[in-house]
C-alpha cells in the first residue's frame, strides 16, 4: 500500500506488537502525531511533561517488561532533553526505539528553527541511529531498529525522521524478517570452550559466581538458579543482577562492589575461579583493578564479544547468549562438578558473613533509612516491583530490599542518572498496572522530574514514592565527610532548599504524607496503597547516616570500610 511516512511508523508499530509510546510532540514530528491521533485506541501515548521523564518511562517499561520500549520527540530541544534518558538505557543495555522529528531533508545544515545534529548527538550512547533521508528507506529503518534494539546486546536505537519524509507518501512493505550482513550476534556458545570452563570449575578450590544483569537480559535466571543450586558455589550478584537468585538463596552471599557486602567482597578478593555470568567487571565491582582477584583464573560468558578481556584477562571466553551456553553447560556440570568439593571454601565465606553481616545500628530516636527498606518489604507484597533514583537510597535498597525475582529492581547502574526513578515507575506501574510499584528516592533526586507527578495523575498510575529524607546530596556529602575533611560544598539541603513534598503532591493531584516516626510510616505506607494516587511519603531520616560497608574509591576490595570510625 502507498502511506505517507508517519503512518508507516504507526503502521510499523502495530506489527511490531507495541501497545504503548511516551512522548511529547513538537512541530518536527507533528506529522507523526497526527497519524497517532487517526490511530486512538490501538496504540496508547502517554504524555510526559518533558522529554527526558519520556525515556525514563519507556525505559522503566522496557526493563519491568522485556519488551522494546518506544518514545517520540520532536527535533531541536526535544531530542537534547532526551539524551540523558537515552545515554541511561544504552549504559544499562536496555531496547528502546526513540523516535525524533527533525527539519526537513534541504533544510539539515541550514542551522533552521530547532535544528540539531541529533544522529551526531546520540550517536556515542545508542547502539545505533539512523538519519532516515528518504521515505523509500524508512520501513526497512524501522523494522532493523526494533531487531537491533531487542537482539544480541540489548540497546536504545535512535531514527531521525525529516518532516518532509513524514509527509512524502511511498510505498509500505514491512520485512517479516532482517539479516544483516555485518550484524550477526553469536548466540550458541563454542562447546569446546564450554567444556573447558567447566572443566575449570571441576578442578577450582575456591570458585564464585558473578551474577550481572545480562542474566536478567537473557531470561536465563531459572538455569543460573538452577546451576547454584547443583553445585552449591558461593555467588555474587553486580547491582543489576540483583534478584537473580532470591535474598534468601544460602549460597547467595549479596551484592558485590564498593557497597557490596563484606562476604561478597572478600569471596571475589579470595576465589581461585571467577566464573562471570552476564557481568562486565565495572569499576565499582573491580575496585583497584591490578589489586582486583589477584588469584583467581576468570571464566567469562557474555553476548558481547567486546566485553571479554576489555577490564580483566580472561582465561576461559566464552560468547553467547547466557541462557543458551547455560544450557549446554548445566549437562556437563551435573556430570563433572561434585558439591562436597567445596565445603571448606563454602564455610570460609559464610564465616565472613557471621563476622560482618550487612546490618546497621537501629534508633527508636530518629529513623534509619535502612530500616525503612527493610520495613517496605516486610509491608509491600511480594511481587512489588522497584524502581529508585541514585544515591545513598538506592545502595540501601540495593542492599536491604529482599528481592525475590530478576526485573523486581529497576535502576540506573551506569550512568547513575539522578532523576530516573519516579518517570521509570510510571512507565512500570503502565507496564504492570495490578502490580504495586515503589519508586525510593532521595530529596535531591526526586527534584529532577518531579513534574512527572502530573504525568500519574493524568494516567491513573498511583507509584508510591518513598522520599529518604535527610536535607543533604546524601552521597556527595559522604564523600565529602569521608575523604574532602567534611567540607560540605553545595550538598546541604534544608531550610529553603526544601519544598513542602505535602503541598506538592496534593498540588498536582496526588497525596502527601510527613513521616517522622515508625507509627507514622506504617499508617502512611498503608494509606498510600489504599489510595490509588500518586503518592509521597518524606521520610525525615538520620542526616548523617552513611551507606556501609564501602570500598574506598582506587581501593582493592579486601579494603572495605565496615564501621564508621569509633563504632565496633
Amino acid at each position: 500500500m502507498v502511506i505517507s511516512g508517519a503512518k508507516m511508523v504507526i503502521e510499523a508499530l502495530l506489527k511490531e506488537g507495541v501497545e504503548v509510546v511516551f512522548g511529547y510532540p513538537g512541530g518536527a514530528i507533528m506529522q507523526v502525531y497526527d497519524e497517532l491521533y487517526k490511530y486512538k485506541g490501538k496504540i496508547k501515548h502517554i504524555l510526559t511533561k518533558h522529554e527526558q521523564g519520556a525515556i525514563h518511562a519507556a525505559d522503566g517499561y522496557a526493563r519491568s517488561s522485556g519488551k522494546v520500549g518506544v518514545a517520540f520527540v520532536t527535533s531541536g530541544p526535544g531530542i537534547t532533553n532526551a539524551v540523558t534518558g537515552i545515554a541511561t538505557a544504552y549504559t544499562d543495555s536496555v531496547p528502546l526505539v526513540v523516535i525524533s522529528g527533525q527539519v526537513p531533508v534541504n533544510a539539515i545544515g541550514t542551522d533552521a528553527f530547532q535544528e540539531i545534529d541529533a544522529v551526531g548527538i546520540t550517536r556515542p550512547c545508542t547502539k545505533h541511529n539512523f538519519l532516515v533521508k528518504s521515505v523509500e528507506e524508512l520501513p526497512f529503518i524501522l523494522k532493523e531498529a526494533f531487531y537491533l534494539a531487542r537482539s544480541g546486546r540489548p540497546g536504545p536505537i535512535h531514527i531521525d525522521i525529516p518532516k518532509d519524509v513524514t509527509i512524502k507518501e511511498g510505498k509500505f512493505t514491512y520485512p517479516e524478517k532482517i539479516e544483516l550482513k555485518t550484524y550477526r550476534p553469536t548466540l550458541k556458545g563454542n562447546k569446546r570452550a564450554i567444556k573447558r570452563a567447566v572443566e575449570a570449575i571441576a578442578s577450582a578450590k575456591r570458585p564464585l559466581f558473578y551474577i550481572g544483569g545480562g542474566a536478567v537480559a537473557s531470561g536465563s535466571y531459572k538455569l543460573v538458579r538452577e546451576l547454584v543450586k547443583i553445585t552449591q558455589i558461593p555467588a555474587v550478584e553486580t547491582l543489576m543482577g540483583r534478584g537473580v537468585l532470591r535474598h534468601d538463596c544460602p549460597y547467595l552471599l549479596g551484592m558485590v562492589g564498593m557497597h557490596g557486602s563484606y562476604a561478597a567482597n572478600m569471596g571475589m578478593a579470595e576465589a581461585d575461579l571467577i566464573i562471570s555470568l552476564g557481568a562486565r567487571f565495572d569499576d565499582r565491582v573491580t575496585g583497584k583493578l591490578d589489586e582486583f582477584a589477584k588469584n583467581a583464573e576468570i571464566v567469562h560468558i557474555d553476548i558481547d564479544p567486546s566485553q571479554i578481556g576489555k577490564v580483566v584477562e580472561t582465561k576461559y571466553p566464552i560468547v553467547g547468549d547466557l541462557k543458551l551456553v547455560l544450557e549446554d553447560m548445566l549437562p556437563l556440570i551435573v556430570e563433572k562438578v561434585t558439591p562436597e568439593r567445596y565445603q571448606e571454601w563454602r564455610e570460609l565465606v559464610f564465616r565472613y558473613n557471621e563476622l560482618h553481616p550487612l546490618t546497621y545500628q537501629d534508633s527508636d530516636e530518629v529513623i534509619k533509612p535502612q530500616w525503612v527498606i527493610e520495613r517496605t518489604g516486610e509491608l509491600a507484597p511480594d511481587d512489588a516491583l522497584i524502581t529508585t533514583d541514585v544515591g545513598q537510597h538506592q545502595m540501601w535498597t540495593a542492599q536491604f530490599y529482599p528481592f525475590n525475582f530478576p526485573r523486581q529492581l529497576i535502576t540506573s547502574g551506569g550512568l547513575g542518572t539522578m532523576g530516573f526513578g519516579f518517570p521509570a515507575s510510571l512507565g512500570v506501574k503502565e507496564a504492570f498496572p495490578d502490580r504495586v510499584v515503589i519508586n525510593f528516592t532521595g530529596d535531591g533526586s526526586i527534584m529532577m522530574n518531579i513534574q512527572e507527578i502530573l504525568t500519574g495523575t493524568r494516567y491513573k498510575l498511583p507509584v508510591i514514592n518513598i522520599i529518604l529524607n535527610n536535607n543533604y546530596l546524601g552521597m556527595v556529602r559522604q564523600w565529602q565527610t569521608m575523604f574532602y575533611q567534611d567540607r560540605l560544598s553545595e550538598t546541604d539541603l534544608s531550610g529553603e532548599h526544601q519544598p513542602d513534598f505535602v503541598k506538592l503532591a496534593e498540588s498536582m493531584g496526588g497525596i502527601g504524607f510527613n513521616v517522622e516516626t515508625k507509627e507514622e510510616f506504617d499508617r502512611a505506607f498503608k494509606e498510600a496503597l489504599e489510595s490509588g494516587k500518586v503518592a509521597f511519603l518524606n521520610v525525615k531520616v538520620d542526616r548523617r547516616e552513611d551507606v556501609l560497608p564501602m570500598v574506598p574509591p582506587n581501593s582493592p576490595l579486601k579494603n572495605i570500610l565496615v564501621f564508621k570510625e569509633g563504632q565496633e
